[in-house]
């Protein structure tokens, strides 16, 4: 099977290559933390920092060490986390946005989003580092506590700040719903709080964020949870069509849900009916709520998206239904590896524009949270076949 040779390839990449490298390169020594960028030569760059880079590097350096990775991985994640602590955690105990090389913050605002991904590294932490457990249960407790605090919704879900910002988005729930999933399985932690609000946040997405006539996620909301107002609220991304059925998936194995699998397969379906550019085989970035192509830029992370969900999809179907999305995820795979073709192995290109050239930039490290749960699903997807 491709697939096969397609996920052995990948492991030797991130095994041999990728994490070897972000390992050497992608850490601050020096002055802590992970660097947002390495430019194509393989050397960092000075590029300011994104907070939600720190704990999309922990993630990975402590799902790479849970897996067996030799490399030294908790050098770097616990210093990840030390890092993100010091120049991002604000008084009020959540992490601001921005912060130059220099671990200068420069804009100490909030975002969900930042909040979701700190989440997530104290779930995998916690779950790798035992003597850490229970403070990453506590840590991880008190910011759902502090979130429900300051920006509850009064539908559900939460609202970007307090007071509101709009439009109010689904992208912040989507990696707030893969927190609940990861926190709901460590032990020590509040599983049934963790639980509940994954359940909230799924009805939530099933609800509103999906259009109950075409099945298509939309990304902007007014505060009632309605398509926000013009062009901004008719805005469909593939790759979350994608990142949603993978999502929903998990959660209706855990919880039996069947509607949720029904909802999850049409999402897929609109990703890769109207998301896949016909002419290169990549998933796209955006589409309008008529399916119409609003932006032809195809970047990395949605191709491990449209993997991933595939591949999960194949592990839970049988006969024909499973050879369907296995070439599907072979497809993903060979979209992804095209991505992976950089002048430093363990590098790779963010960015295809619609003629097929590939952006000359610096690889973000914001991606490898995408790569690297791609291959460890790929791989955890067939061993299940």
């Amino acid at each position: 099977m491709d697939i096969l040779l397609q996920a052995r390839e990948f492991e030797r990449w991130l095994g041999e290559a990728a994490l070897p490298l972000w390992r050497r390169k992608g850490y601050d020594a020096v002055g802590g933390g992970f660097v947002e960028t390495i430019d194509l030569r393989g050397e960092p760059t000075r590029a300011n920092r994104r907070s939600r880079v720190q704990p999309r590097q922990v993630y990975c350096f402590a799902e790479a060490g849970r897996r067996g990775w030799s490399g030294d991985w908790r050098t770097v994640a616990e210093g990840g986390l030390r890092y993100f602590d010091r120049v991002y955690r604000q008084p009020n105990g959540f992490y601001g946005a921005l912060a130059d090389a220099d671990g200068k913050i420069i804009d100490a605002g909030f975002d969900m989003y930042n909040q979701a991904f700190a989440l997530l590294a104290f779930a995998f932490l916690g779950e790798v580092v035992p003597e850490r457990k229970s403070e990453m249960a506590e840590r991880s407790n008190g910011m759902r506590l502090s979130l429900e605090a300051h920006c509850k919704h009064p539908i559900a879900g939460f609202e970007e700040d307090n007071p509101p910002r709009l439009p109010l988005c689904s992208n912040p729930h989507m990696h707030l719903f893969e927190a609940c999933l990861a926190s709901e399985v460590v032990e020590g932690f509040d599983r049934v709080a963790w639980a509940n609000l994954a359940d909230e946040i799924a009805h939530l997405a099933m609800e509103h964020f999906v259009d109950s006539e075409t099945g298509a996620l939309r990304e902007f909301f007014d505060h009632d949870w309605a398509p926000f107002p013009g062009e901004k609220g008719r805005v469909v991304e593939p790759g979350h069509q994608f990142e949603w059925a993978w999502l929903l998936l998990r959660w209706a194995e855990r919880r039996g849900k069947s509607q949720a699998i029904v909802t999850a397969r049409r999402l897929f379906e609109i990703g890769e009916t109207h998301g896949i550019c016909p002419k290169r085989d990549v998933a796209i970035m955006t589409l309008l709520d008529d399916f119409s192509v609003a932006d032809p830029v195809a970047r990395l992370w949605p191709q491990t998206e449209w993997l991933k969900a595939a591949i999960r999809f194949a592990a839970l179907s049988e006969g024909a239904a499973r050879a369907r999305y296995l070439a599907s995820a072979s497809r993903a795979a060979a979209a992804l590896e095209r991505f992976l073709e950089a002048p430093v192995r363990g590098l790779w290109r963010d960015k295809q524009r619609a003629d097929g050239i590939f952006v000359d930039e610096p690889a973000p490290a914001s991606s490898f949270y995408h790569i690297l749960c791609a291959i460890y699903e790929l791989w955890d997807c067939l061993k299940r076949m």
